[in-house]
């Protein structure tokens, strides 16, 4: 049996039961205990399982309250933040009306944009100024300015999105998780996010793998209504709600 079938096995069982004693996995597997471990550790190293004394628990989701700033979160997965937002851009065909929202993973987007035939619309400050000093039709809806996303946020935004129409949108998130969706730290910034994506025919969310199995405090979308673009699915019960494309995978 080849080692992803094993880690399949493995995931699916503690899906099912939440733990699983090596023991347990070895008459499942029908391969060695010191097989078991090695899968069990190389897991627990990707973040898809709690390694435990005689076998390994289910990641449980973590709940998170506090937002870094815009600064501290560039900084973070920068490669898995531009493979992601490379992927993302290559998207976009002539004639699209695009959404871009606020976020360090979308602004990372900015730089392999190519479609000059298409017009954007942000929240995001340094989205817009980013886009015009490329030569791209941009426009920014109107709102309160959110100093620690640097995102256009409050009533006034969200009316002014009322009347579009996006063939895509693109959007960041802090959280996602099966049970909550898709989750951000601020009322504000969800609902602006939620009728961005309300009117767009396709939505993709960007989220490096950190983003996975966290809960922050405001859910502004279920799984089922955007594609997940990330550099690595942490967990396969994912593909249950939505489609994921790891960006190691062909469009």
């Amino acid at each position: 049996m080849l080692t992803e079938e094993r880690h399949e096995i493995i995931l699916k069982y503690l899906q099912e039961h939440k733990r699983a004693t090596v023991a347990e996995l070895n008459s499942i597997l029908n391969t060695s205990e010191s097989t078991v471990r090695r899968d069990l550790a190389a897991l627990h190293r990707e973040g898809k399982l709690t390694k435990v004394h005689g076998g390994a628990t289910l990641v449980e989701n973590s709940y998170v309250t506090w937002e870094d700033d815009v600064s501290t979160r560039s900084d973070m997965y920068i490669t898995e933040k531009t493979t992601i937002a490379r992927r993302a851009a290559q998207i976009i065909q002539p004639n699209d009306f695009v959404y871009i929202d606020a976020g360090t993973t979308t602004a990372q987007m900015l730089d392999f944009i190519q479609e000059k035939n298409a017009t954007y619309v942000t929240n995001g400050i340094s989205h817009a100024v980013k886009l015009l000093s490329r030569g791209f039709t941009a426009y920014i809806i109107g709102g309160r300015l959110k100093g620690v996303t640097e995102a256009v946020t409050g009533t006034e935004a969200i009316r002014s999105l009322t009347d579009y129409n996006f063939t895509k949108g693109f959007f960041g998130t802090n959280g996602i998780s099966t049970s909550a969706g898709f989750t951000t730290a601020e009322f504000g910034e969800a609902n602006v996010k939620r009728e961005a994506m309300r009117h767009c025919r396709e939505a993709f969310v960007l989220a490096d793998s950190s983003k996975f199995n966290k809960i922050f405090p405001v859910t502004f979308s279920m799984l089922d209504k955007a594609t997940i673009l990330t550099d690595k699915l942490q967990d396969i019960e994912y593909i249950k709600y939505t489609k994921v494309i790891e960006v190691n995978e062909a469009l």
